[in-house]
């Protein structure tokens, strides 16, 4: 237990590589499982977090050039040193002082590289969800903002006072859309933005587009990832409203059902064929879809694989987007 525990810690600790802060920690574990009089990682440019008793200056430094040099191990005990790779890639040294078998070093020389392996995994996963979050917010439609401000430039001298309303709203939504904000929001917060949107394309399709929303009061301060919802609110319109001839009704609501808040978007479109669907939510849709996708990966980055969209749908039954996240979740806070 100890050794699978001090394994769990070596991971953390190592969550910004070997020039991270938590490196000396991650020393400090592996030298009490080796039983080393001395224990240190060193980084590409030969930096090191020692624990421990160090060896002589000179001497380690000769043995950690040797070991980057070659990317092979290099001395005897009482002092060894092992390269690490992260990714088939040298990326550091683990050097070990004290009477411990070169079989033990080399065991704990892999165990150091897949922890490197698993934090640079985690970090790629961060990069990838943040890339997806930038792209969502690259996604306002020129063709929905075009008819926007023509809608809203036609009414300057007819109802000037609504067309300064729908300008206000039209400022709200951009800003919401492009501004810099945080990981995550409040259902409230996502639920205004909704709200704006709607008005304008309101504004824009007229009769054409019924809406309903409805949020239940105890889940308004709920977290959630920011902009997880206002794209699925413009795929129904897209689709559920402007791709038929007469008028569709889109409608959102949000309750708590136990630990989980659930959010539906719903609307009464031509629907799709659920295979369709799962192709959209696994990124192989058409270029238009890919908003649903993104939402997808980042719930389930945020919350785990349990959660994440579910689509229902059938070809002339409409379609409805169900998401489920925790009510509570340690770390997702606006």
């Amino acid at each position: 237990m100890a050794a699978l525990s001090a394994a769990r810690g070596v991971v953390g600790d190592l969550r910004d590589g070997l020039a991270g802060s938590g490196a000396r920690r991650a020393a400090r574990r592996m030298r009490r499982l080796l039983g080393a009089r001395g224990l240190a990682l060193a980084d590409l440019a030969g930096s090191l977090a020692w624990a421990g008793r160090p060896a002589g200056d000179t001497e380690v430094k000769a043995l950690i050039d040797a070991v980057l040099h070659a990317e092979a191990a290099s001395g005897r005990p009482p002092l060894v040193a092992e390269p690490l790779f992260a990714n088939g890639e040298l990326a550091g040294a683990l050097v070990v002082a004290g009477p411990v078998r070169p079989a033990s070093v080399r065991k704990a020389a892999a165990w150091v590289a897949d922890a490197l392996d698993r934090c640079r995994l985690e970090t790629s996963a961060e990069q990838a969800a943040q890339a997806e979050l930038r792209a969502l917010r690259a996604e306002i439609s020129p063709h929905f903002v075009y008819n926007a401000l023509t809608v809203i430039s036609s009414l300057v001298g007819s109802e000037p006072d609504r067309a300064r309303e729908l300008m206000t709203d039209f400022a709200d939504y951009t800003r919401y859309s492009l501004a810099r904000h945080g990981d995550y929001t409040t259902v409230s917060e996502e639920f205004h933005a909704i709200e704006t949107y709607l008005i304008l394309q309101r504004a824009v399709l007229g009769e054409r587009l019924r809406v309903q929303v409805r949020v239940a009061p105890e889940v308004l301060g709920v977290a959630v990832p920011y902009l997880v919802l206002q794209p699925l609110v413009e795929n129904a319109i897209r689709h559920g409203v402007e791709a038929r001839a007469g008028a569709g009704l889109v409608q959102v609501s949000g309750e708590a059902e136990g630990n989980d808040c659930v959010i539906c978007v719903e609307d009464d479109g031509a629907g799709m064929d659920p295979a369709r669907a799962k192709a959209i939510l696994a990124g192989r849709g058409s270029p238009d879809s890919v908003g649903l996708a993104n939402v997808d990966r980042r719930l389930r980055h945020v919350y785990g694989a349990w959660y994440g969209l579910v689509v229902e749908t059938a070809p002339g039954a409409g379609t409805r987007v169900v998401v489920r996240v925790p009510r509570f979740q340690p770390g997702v806070m606006p």
